[in-house]
């Protein structure tokens, strides 16, 4: 007997016993929760009873309104349309357990929820919502600690990978899966990861791999008696041999396959792709009849559940077979179909491609640029002041001339009268100067200061012999981060001051969005893994901006430093850009401790400088946001934020979209 029917046939009896004593209640939750329970040991083996068991939970829990088991059956229900391929009928079900489960705080059911809406929109292509939603439910599934969870939804976001062939991205995350499966000690939960890994190492052509992790799978399958996922491993095994075009041995594990479809599994999907691998097999052994009648069979369960890529490969399967059979009006009707799927289907997919790209800071490089910022700052001040010292003059020049000469005064007046406002003007804008002088200094003493003298004292023990070589070391780690972050803020600081001296112009030019932003996720990738933080790029293909790439790439690097420095270890940060007419809107989301709605409304003004310390004691000059606004601005754009304390906070910008031709700087 298999592990699968054991356990259905101790929830039987266990229902049968409860249902049969004296007091039984059919709206008791034991009895709800036993039905439920039972009505999910159908899945993949008897859509019909899934369905007659869940719907008597559902009813039973709607009348005494028990939300746990209204939110189960409504799921179960749900499972059971989509998988008919009725997705009007199946959404507005999955979305009305999904809000129960909300409004009761139940995250373990929504976490599920939102897995099986993530694996089927990944089964009708559409893998931005697919990976929105695996992303949603990982936060949840963190905050309670989920791990199970965590490894399924991992693994979903690397078969999205692997379905767009970028294998490199697709084994990252199985790692990950292979690190929490080794955790959970769970063989069948590490056999269902290698049977998924054996499929990407097929279409990867790494075929020795592939029979390797599947050979392993299937072990495991065998010895527990899984058999849902032991019909879709012996499928993949067949896959592999019809891709190295070993058709008896691919036939072999089709039938294999095929016998527990026919005999106890119910998996519309998996059975899709059986069928064409079937068809596939006997057009290559050129039986040609049973290859129509297997590619015919899985175009019509394709078309019955609404499967797009079933649809695709066995309408090519079915137009290979006719070309070969010369039946030119029948392969033409076919490669059409199949030609205008395909096309549909990828479009979408290239629009959706996803892309993770990681590298490692250049410390030395920056530290330069800030030296070199630093010198021409001064050099403007220096100006600032011989200017003035001019302007002054120039006054001095025009007093005494009027002193002399009362026939030109009322001409001289009036130019007096235009110097002065002038003056008045020069003078706000020397206090200004100041005032910005002032705040360099403050910053300076305060936040530089104090990592520059914690170094020079321990420099001076070392020294002096006061502490000895061994503990020197033991603090290299920590002044490291000082320096680091002495770095950052010496750019910060320049570039602020710079700005509000009027000395940056900006020059806009044609320039992409996608390369300021990746530069700016190798410069930090460092920091970010220091605190296992993902940074996932979602930018569309060939964002080209008009703007001033060195004030833009402030401004990202600004925004993705806060993103990392306010995100707790092992969050997730994601960047992304939407087309919006004559402007691209950048937002940058993390999921880290977010901020409440008064440091909101203090968070850009000029006038603020709040100090604030990141997840891990990062500190910050709080210069950053108020740079980047000025920055944003100065390029016609606006910036804005969208946060709640403990989830995590947005920030969004647009700026202008650069013409497909060259555009003039104004």
């Amino acid at each position: 007997m298999s592990a699968q029917t054991s356990k259905r046939d101790s929830l039987a009896f266990r229902l049968h016993r409860l249902e049969s004593t004296n007091n039984f209640n059919s709206q008791d939750t034991t009895h709800i929760n036993l039905l439920i329970r039972l009505a999910y040991s159908y899945r993949y083996l008897d859509n019909d009873s899934l369905y007659s068991i869940s719907k008597r939970a559902y009813e039973y829990s709607d009348a005494i309104d028990y939300k746990y088991g209204k939110i189960k059956g409504l799921d179960a229900m749900a499972g059971y349309y989509y998988n008919k391929g009725e997705r009007k009928k199946s959404m507005p079900l999955f979305n009305q357990a999904l809000d129960l489960s909300r409004e009761i705080e139940d995250i373990e059911s929504e976490v599920s929820i939102l897995n099986t809406l993530a694996q089927n929109y990944s089964f009708e292509g559409n893998y931005a919502e697919a990976l929105n939603l695996n992303l949603k439910a990982i936060d949840l599934a963190r905050q309670i600690d989920q791990q199970e969870m965590l490894s399924v939804l991992n693994e979903n976001i690397a078969s999205l990978y692997a379905d767009q062939k970028d294998f490199k991205n697709a084994l990252m995350f199985y790692d990950t899966v292979q690190k929490i499966n080794r955790s959970l000690g769970n063989e069948v939960i590490d056999a269902e990861t290698q049977s998924n890994m054996a499929s990407l190492y097929k279409d990867a052509k790494d075929y020795k791999n592939a029979m390797f992790n599947i050979n392993r799978s299937i072990s495991t399958f065998e010895k527990y008696k899984v058999f849902d996922w032991l019909a879709y491993a012996y499928e993949v095994k067949g896959d592999i041999y019809l891709d190295q075009e070993k058709y008896q041995w691919a036939l072999y594990w089709y039938d294999q396959s095929n016998m527990l479809f026919n005999d106890q599994i119910e998996d519309d999907r998996i059975k899709i792709q059986l069928l064409n691998g079937m068809a596939k097999v006997h057009l290559g052994l050129g039986r040609d009849s049973l290859s129509h009648v297997y590619a015919l069979k899985g175009l019509e369960l394709s078309k019955q559940i609404k499967a797009l890529q079933g649809q695709i490969d066995c309408s090519e399967t079915l137009y290979k077979l006719h070309k070969k059979k010369g039946e030119d009006t029948q392969a033409l009707a076919y490669l059409e179909t199949f030609k205008s799927l395909s096309d549909s289907l990828f479009k979408d997919k290239n629009k959706q491609s996803l892309s993770l790209l990681e590298t490692k800071l250049h410390y030395e490089q920056e530290k330069q640029e800030l030296i070199e910022a630093n010198q021409a700052a001064l050099a403007k001040q220096r100006n600032y002041i011989y200017f003035s010292i001019i302007i002054l003059l120039i006054l001095s020049i025009i007093t005494f001339v009027i002193r002399r000469s009362e026939k030109i005064q009322k001409r001289l007046n009036k130019k007096l009268k235009e110097k002065s406002q002038a003056v008045a003007e020069r003078e706000a804008q020397l206090h200004e100067i100041n005032k910005t002088k002032t705040k360099l200094f403050s910053i300076i003493g305060h936040d530089l200061r104090g990592p520059i003298g914690g170094l020079q004292s321990l420099l001076n023990m070392f020294t002096e012999g006061e502490i000895s070589k061994s503990e020197f070391l033991s603090f290299i780690p920590k002044l490291k981060t000082d320096v680091e972050n002495i770095s950052f803020t010496l750019n910060n600081l320049l570039s602020w001051g710079q700005n509000q001296l009027n000395g940056v112009v900006t020059k806009p030019v044609r320039v992409s969005l996608d390369k300021i932003v990746v530069s700016n996720v190798q410069l930090l990738s460092e920091l970010a893994g220091s605190k296992s933080i993902k940074i996932i790029n979602q930018l569309p293909e060939n964002p080209f901006i008009w703007a001033d790439q060195n004030q833009i790439d402030i401004v990202i690097r600004n925004l993705l430093s806060n993103a990392i420095k306010f995100t707790p270890d092992n969050g997730l940060i994601t960047i992304e850009a939407e087309e919006k007419s004559d402007m691209w809107q950048v937002s940058i989301r993390d999921t880290g401790i977010g901020m409440n709605e008064e440091i909101q409304k203090q968070i850009f003004k000029n006038s603020t400088n709040i100090t604030t310390y990141g997840t891990n004691n990062e500190k910050g000059t709080g210069l950053g946001l108020s740079l980047c606004k000025e920055m944003v601005l100065k390029n016609k754009g606006e910036i804005w934020l969208e946060s709640v304390p403990r989830k995590g906070t947005t920030f969004f910008f647009t700026v202008p979209k650069a013409e497909k031709r060259y555009q003039k700087a104004s």
